[in-house]
C-alpha cells in the first residue's frame, strides 16, 4: 500500500508516534498544515492542540505543558521563531524538553510566505542570548520527517533542551507517494522524573538529571535567570561557571549521541557533495547521475545540523579533495564546512531566488 500525502502529514505522525500530548502554535504560511493537522488529530489520542493568540504565547503554552508533564512541540516559519527568541532561551536556562518544528521560507522578515529556502539554518543556532547549544535536524525526504520529527522528541528528553526540526515550504506542503512502512520510529523511552532533591544539578557537568514535574510533589521554582540548583538566583561566580559550563557540556560532550550523516562514498571520488533537507534530493540525483555517466562522485546528507556533526564529516572528508556545498540561502553552511574541511576547496552553490538548486546544476560545478 501507498500514501499520497504532504511533509506536514508525516511530521505530525511522528510527533503522535513519539507520544507528543500538546501542541500550540500560530497560523503562518508554510507551516499552517501542521498545526490544522495536529488540531484534527491531536484530541484523538488524548492530547491538547491550542491554537495561540501569537506565536509568543504558542510556545509558553509549550514551556509550560511540558514542566507539567506533558511532550510539546510547536511549529512556524521564520517570522514566528524570531518571536519564539526570548522563549528558546527560556527553555535552553530552565532545562525545558521541547521540538520546535521551523518551516523555512524565503525572508529576510516576512519574505515570501509561499517560497522555498533554507535561510534559518544559522538563525536557530544563534538566535538567542548568550550562544549555548541547541541540536537541529532536518529531513530530506517524508520517511525522513517522520522518523527525524520522532528522533527530535527523543533528543530533547535525553538532553533536556529545545530541539529544531528544519524543514521547509516545499517538504512540508508537496504532496508525494510514500510507503507507510518506510516510516521507521527511533527507540523511545519514558521521561525520567525526580521524586526528591534539588531541581538542578551541574557536576558532573555532562550529566542531564531527571526533571521534576511542576505542580505535583515538593514545590519546585522556575526561573530564566542564572541560578543555583535549588532554581534560586544566585550572583556566585562558581555557581554560574557550573550552570554555565553544563548547558555546553551536556551536548557537546555527547556529539556522538547525535550525529547523524548519510554518507554515500565512492571509491576514486575526490569530490564530496554535502548536502541536507530539501536540497540533499538533488545532491543524491546528482551523485546517480554521474555514477551513470562513468564520473565517480560522493554524497554526505546531514540530518543532524547542530551540533556540527564534525566526526561523521571528517571521515566523509578524508578521500575528498573538493567538497561542494549546494543550498537554499547565502552560503550559511558552506562557511561550517570550510571550518572543518582542512585546508580542502570548499565550493558553495547558492540560490536566494525563490527556485531549487537542479542535480544538473551542481554536475556542472561537479565539471
Amino acid at each position: 500500500m501507498r500514501e499520497f500525502i504532504d511533509g506536514a502529514t508525516a511530521i505530525v505522525r511522528g510527533a503522535l508516534d513519539a507520544g507528543c500530548t500538546f501542541f500550540a502554535g500560530y497560523p503562518i504560511t508554510p507551516a499552517s498544515g501542521i498545526l490544522m493537522q495536529m488540531m484534527r488529530e491531536l484530541p484523538k489520542t488524548g492530547g491538547v492542540a491550542v491554537q495561540g493568540e501569537d506565536e509568543i504565547a504558542s510556545i509558553g503554552m509549550c514551556i509550560g505543558a511540558t514542566l507539567s508533564g506533558a511532550r510539546s512541540m510547536t511549529a512556524t516559519s521564520g517570522p514566528g521563531i524570531s518571536l519564539y527568541s526570548e522563549n528558546i532561551g527560556l527553555a535552553i536556562m530552565g532545562e525545558v524538553p521541547l521540538v520546535i518544528v521551523d518551516v523555512q521560507r524565503l525572508g529576510p522578515s516576512t519574505g515570501a510566505a509561499t517560497t522555498v529556502a533554507q535561510g534559518d539554518i544559522q538563525f536557530v543556532r544563534w538566535g538567542t542570548a548568550g550562544g549555548y547549544p541547541i541540536i537541529a535536524l532536518a529531513p530530506s525526504t517524508l520517511p525522513e520527517a517522520y522518523h527525524l520529527t520522532a528522533k527530535a522528541f527523543q533528543l530533547a528528553e535525553r538532553f533536556r533542551c529545545p530541539v529544531f526540526v528544519m524543514t521547509d515550504k516545499e517538504l512540508a506542503m508537496s504532496l508525494t507517494t510514500v510507503d507507510p512502512s518506510s516510516f521507521v520510529l527511533p527507540h523511545l523511552e519514558n521521561r525520567p522524573l525526580a521524586a526528591e532533591g534539588a531541581p538542578y544539578r551541574y557536576d558532573p557537568a555532562d550529566q542531564v538529571f531527571p526533571m521534576h514535574e511542576y505542580g505535583r510533589g515538593r514545590t519546585v521554582r522556575f526561573t530564566g535567570s542564572t541560578h543555583d540548583e535549588d532554581a534560586l538566583i544566585t550572583k556566585d561566580t562558581p555557581t554560574i561557571d557550573a550552570l554555565n559550563r553544563h548547558l555546553i557540556a551536556k551536548i557537546e560532550d555527547h556529539r556522538d549521541e547525535i550525529e547523524m550523516v548519510d554518507l554515500n562514498a565512492e571509491a576514486g571520488a575526490n569530490t564530496l557533495v554535502v548536502g541536507y533537507g530539501i536540497t540533499a534530493r538533488a545532491v543524491r540525483n546528482s551523485v546517480a547521475l554521474a555514477r551513470q555517466a562513468g564520473r565517480p562522485l560522493s554524497s554526505a546528507i546531514v540530518q543532524s545540523l547542530w551540533p556540527i556533526p564534525e566526526t561523521a564529516l571528517g571521515k566523509a572528508f578524508a578521500e575528498a579533495d573538493r567538497i561542494i556545498v549546494p543550498e537554499l540561502n547565502p552560503g550559511l553552511y558552506r562557511r561550517e564546512i570550510e571550518r572543518i574541511a582542512g585546508g580542502r576547496e570548499v565550493v558553495g552553490i547558492e540560490r536566494i531566488d525563490g527556485n531549487l538548486i537542479s542535480a544538473e546544476q551542481i554536475l556542472e560545478v561537479v565539471g
